[in-house]
């Protein structure tokens, strides 16, 4: 099964937030409804970035590797 991690930006504060699912769609409506405590006073969110996996697992490893400061760094020359 496939599975993703994404990047989310908030339309109230601008802040990112980044997760992992094995379904995009349905994370980011969860996202947008207040369904996620994470995420439930800063929405609207919009989807800005995402990379697909064969397993939740590998999502799982990368977005903790995004989660550190090098992780975070390669985010940000991605969209620089």
């Amino acid at each position: 099964m496939k599975a993703y991690v994404y990047l989310l930006i908030s339309f109230k504060d601008q802040e990112t937030y980044l997760g992992s699912t094995n379904d995009l769609g349905r994370r980011i409506s969860e996202h947008n409804s207040g369904k996620c405590k994470s995420t439930k006073q800063r929405g609207p969110l919009k989807l800005i970035y995402s990379e697909e996996y064969d397993n939740i697992e590998d999502a799982r490893v990368r977005e903790k590797y995004l989660k550190t400061k090098n992780g975070r760094k390669e985010l940000s020359n991605i969209f620089n």
